[in-house]
C-alpha cells in the first residue's frame, strides 16, 4: 500500500514544472539546514471567513527559532520587510485545527500554506479557533462568520486602492516589500473613513482584501490596515514562486478564481467591488459583472494621480467596462469622492452637515 502512494507522489511529481521541482528541492535542503539549527516549525495564522456550517481556514508554517518567552503569533509578527521572505517553509506537514471541540487534521501545500475548507458550528460574528503542528503549541487564528441575512459586503483591492505602493514597477515593488514596513507606507486619503461608514450603516458587513502580494507580507498588511483604521477582514494574498505548471504563479489568475470562489461560497451576496485604474481591476470586475451580475451591487474605482500612474506604468483602459452592465460604475481619486457618489447611489446615508 505504502508503494502505491509513493507511486503516486513519483507520477505527480514527474507532472510538476521543473521549476517547482527545483523548488522543492531547494526547500527540502534549507529545511534540513534550519533544523540542524535547532528550529521548529511554528503556524503563523491569518484571519478566515466563513458562514454557518463552515470556516475557511487560512495559516502557513515556517520553522523559526524556539522563543518560549514569546507568543507564536507575536514571534512572527515583528519580522519586516525581507526577513519575512527569508523564512523557511514547512511544506507538506499535517496542521491540527481545533474548532470549539472538534479537531481536523489538514495539509499545508508546498508553499507551507493552510488553505481549507471545514465544517463549523459558529454563529455570526468573530471567533478564535486553535491550529497547530504535532511539534508546535497552539495558536489562535481569527475567523468572521457572515450572517446568512447580510446580503451586502465589500470586496476591496490594497495596492494603489488602500495603500499607495507603486507595485508594477520592480523596483520600487522590490523597495516597499524588501525594505519598508508599514510605518512607511502611506494610507489613500478617505478610504478608510469609507470602508468605516460602509460597516457602520450595513450592520455585519464583510470586507474582504484581495491582492496579488504574496503571503509572507501579511503580517505587515495586516499591521497597516490596523494602525490606518480600515475594518478587520480576510487577507486573501497568494504565494510566490512556480507553480505545478508554471514558472511564474499569476497574480491576475489569483484574483479572478478568488472573486470566482467568493461568489460561490456566498451566493446571496451582493459586491462593493473596490479597486483601481493602475492594474488589472476594471478588467477583472468587469468579467465578473458580466458573469455575476446578480453578485454585484457597484464597482468603485479608485482613479491614480498622474504621478502614481506613471510609477504603475500607465492606467487601464477600462471604463469602457461600465458601459457593458447596469451595475454602476463610480470613478474618484479619494475615498471622500467615492463616498459622495456612494451616497447618490443610496449606498451611504448623507454625511451630517457640519452646523448639524
Amino acid at each position: 500500500m505504502n508503494r502505491g502512494k509513493t507511486g503516486v507522489a513519483a507520477a505527480e511529481t514527474e507532472l510538476m514544472h521543473r521549476a517547482a521541482r527545483m523548488e522543492d528541492a531547494f526547500h527540502e535542503f534549507r529545511e534540513k539546514r534550519a533544523r540542524r539549527r535547532g528550529l521548529t516549525s511554528t503556524v503563523i495564522p491569518y484571519t478566515g471567513y466563513g458562514a454557518p456550517g463552515w470556516v475557511r481556514v487560512l495559516a502557513r508554517v515556517l520553522l523559526t527559532k524556539p522563543e518560549p518567552a514569546k507568543s507564536e503569533r507575536s514571534r512572527y509578527e515583528n519580522i519586516r520587510g525581507w526577513r519575512s521572505f527569508t523564512s523557511v517553509p514547512v511544506n507538506d506537514v499535517d496542521v491540527i485545527v481545533r474548532i470549539g471541540d472538534a479537531e481536523h487534521t489538514v495539509r499545508a501545500d508546498r508553499g507551507g500554506v493552510v488553505d481549507a475548507r471545514l465544517e463549523a458550528d459558529l454563529s455570526p460574528g468573530w471567533h478564535e479557533i486553535h491550529v497547530r503542528t504535532d511539534e508546535s503549541d497552539w495558536v489562535l487564528a481569527k475567523v468572521v462568520v457572515t450572517d446568512p441575512a447580510v446580503d451586502f459586503g465589500v470586496i476591496s483591492d490594497i495596492d494603489d486602492t488602500v495603500m499607495v505602493t507603486a507595485l508594477p514597477r520592480p523596483f520600487l515593488a522590490a523597495w516597499n516589500t524588501f525594505v519598508l514596513d508599514e510605518h512607511a507606507r502611506r494610507a489613500v486619503a478617505g478610504m478608510a473613513v469609507l470602508y468605516e461608514r460602509l460597516t457602520r450603516e450595513h450592520d455585519g458587513t464583510p470586507v474582504i482584501y484581495l491582492s496579488t502580494g504574496a503571503w509572507n507580507v501579511a503580517p505587515t498588511l495586516s499591521r497597516f490596515l490596523g494602525r490606518n483604521l480600515y475594518p478587520a477582514g480576510p487577507l486573501l494574498l497568494t504565494d510566490w514562486g512556480p507553480t505545478h505548471d508554471r514558472i511564474f504563479r499569476s497574480g491576475k489568475l489569483h484574483k479572478k478564481e478568488t472573486l470566482e470562489r467568493i461568489a460561490q461560497e456566498f451566493p446571496e451576496m451582493r459586491w462593493l467591488l473596490v479597486g483601481d485604474d493602475g492594474q488589472h481591476d476594471e478588467e477583472l470586475y468587469g468579467a465578473f459583472v458580466r458573469s455575476h451580475p446578480q453578485n454585484v451591487v457597484a464597482v468603485a474605482i479608485r482613479q491614480l494621480s498622474t504621478s502614481e500612474a506613471v510609477l504603475a506604468g500607465g492606467r487601464s483602459r477600462g471604463e469602457e467596462q461600465s458601459r457593458t452592465s447596469n451595475i454602476p460604475w463610480i470613478y474618484a481619486p479619494d475615498g471622500a469622492g467615492l463616498s459622495d457618489q456612494l451616497e447618490e447611489l443610496g449606498l451611504l446615508g448623507n454625511r451630517p452637515s457640519e452646523t448639524s
